[in-house]
């Protein structure tokens, strides 16, 4: 999914030289994103405070006094900067996934404080420091992000039945004990809306079994004592509505924990300097506080002014829709009245081209007419003259039947007498062929009887 830190077969744990309680801390999963949720790291490093303000921060020490004032819940945003209302599934909140928002200022130093690459003794000044609880609790988050987890419970083992008190969630409303909440570190992945890195099933099964085998110890306290803390946690509700930067009661330091600073930085931080710090600290909420009041100002006139707008709009709506129901009416007169102008011109000129056109056909019919007349004056004239030419043809026509009579009597007279002549001839040929044909005969009938008188011949000497 989207926690790095949860990709378990390919994590790599560096081990320092020195052995396993040396100064030098290994780091196990991913060196460069402290196993943090791809989000939360990217709103981490775009983040005008971790990129300007704790960029000058340059020592462990400075860290910590900027945790010391700037930290009042170690959930990962700031109330109020995140929605995740009606998202359900993989954009619950709670599983690493979603929308982002405006991420606090403790995860921006835990991230700081791993650029730094702290040591084992650091760490350990970390989750012993008597001045407020966030310090611890940011040094117990840096140990759950970066160690192994078959040494979470060596580091966390002695702190289990811890009892300093502190609000974890953004806005408060969410107290719980050192020791509470270690013990939800080592049982629960989640961790508000992103999660912590996994432990491997078989070191989550023994760390079960031990939070079974060891019971959370229940310390009685007497009446005095409750009304102590009663007390004290009406101050500390005052302090929280006064805004002002509280300082969440330690338990007496025991002669076991060492203080990580030294006397002469502990003699200046509780001198002028302090009082300094803490003036100029307080001028700063001051000063933000009078800036969220100006803002709140500027965004009830911001939304006063969008109200008024609008309703100007809705009015200015309202004026325009009866103006452009008017001008649609307006418009619909108009086309109408144009519509029957363009009738109104359709039928003049329908009425024009009807004209012109019968003009044109009276012009035809007279040309028809005109032409008519013509050709019958030109007929009647040439009647005239076929009937003036006639008598001069009839006299020819006469003289051309003559002659062709003439003609005709001749060539009749020349075929009868060639027809007589032909008939002559005739006869002529025909006698001459008779006697030819007589003479042809009595050749052969006298050779035949000299053929058959050889014949006898022969015979009659055989």
């Amino acid at each position: 999914m989207a926690n790095v830190g949860n990709q378990l077969p390919t994590q790599a744990v560096s081990k320092p030289s020195s052995g396993k309680h040396g100064n030098v801390l290994p780091l196990w999963g991913n060196e460069k994103t402290m196993n943090l949720n791809p989000m939360i790291l990217t709103n981490v490093l775009s983040s005008p405070y971790f990129k300007v303000q704790l960029y000058e921060l340059k020592t462990y020490h400075e860290v910590v006094d900027e945790i010391y004032f700037k930290v009042t819940h170690i959930e990962p945003w700031e109330k109020g900067s995140r929605k995740t209302a009606g998202q359900t599934g993989m954009c619950g909140g709670v599983r690493g996934v979603g929308t982002g928002g405006i991420v606090s200022t403790a995860f921006c130093l835990l991230y700081k404080l791993f650029t730094l690459k702290l040591t084992r003794k650091q760490v350990m000044g970390l989750i012993t420091h008597t001045d407020s609880p966030y310090i611890r609790a940011l040094g117990f988050m840096y140990i759950r992000y970066t160690q192994p987890p078959t040494d979470l419970l060596d580091w966390y083992n002695d702190f289990l039945d811890d009892e300093e008190e502190l609000d974890v969630k953004a806005g408060g409303g969410c107290v719980m004990t050192i020791g509470e909440m270690l013990r939800s570190f080592l049982t629960k992945l989640e961790w508000f809306s992103t999660l912590f890195p996994r432990i491997p099933v078989p070191v989550q099964k023994a760390i079960d079994q031990q939070m079974k085998a060891r019971p959370r110890k229940v310390v009685q306290k007497e009446p005095e004592e409750e009304e102590a803390d009663v007390t004290e946690a009406g101050r500390q509700g005052e302090r929280r509505r006064s805004r002002t930067p509280r300082r969440t009661p330690s338990p007496k330091r025991s002669p076991k924990r060492s203080r990580s600073r030294s006397h002469h930085r502990e003699r200046d931080r509780r001198g002028p300097s302090f009082d300094r710090e803490l003036e100029r600290e307080r001028d700063r909420q001051r000063k933000e506080r009078d800036g969220r009041d100006r803002d709140r100002e500027r965004e009830r006139g911001e939304r006063e002014r969008r109200r008024s707008r609008s309703a100007d709009r809705i009015r200015e709506r309202k004026r325009s829709r009866s103006g452009s129901r008017e001008r649609r009416s307006e418009r619909r007169e108009k086309e109408r009245d144009a519509g029957e102008d363009r009738g109104r011109k359709k039928d003049r000129d329908h009425h024009k081209e009807r004209g012109a056109e019968r003009e044109r056909s009276r012009d035809r019919k007279s040309r028809a007419e005109n032409d008519e007349r013509r050709h019958k004056e030109d007929r009647d004239r040439h009647r005239e003259d076929r009937k003036a030419k006639r008598p001069s043809r009839s006299r020819s026509r006469e003289r051309r039947h003559k002659s062709g009579a003439e003609e005709k009597a001749r060539k009749r007279d020349r075929s009868q007498s060639r027809e007589r002549e032909r008939e002559r001839d005739g006869e002529r040929s025909h006698k001459r062929s008779g006697s030819k044909e007589r003479s042809r005969h009595q050749r052969d009938s006298s050779n035949e009887q000299s053929k058959h008188g050889e014949r006898r011949r022969s015979q009659s000497t055989e």
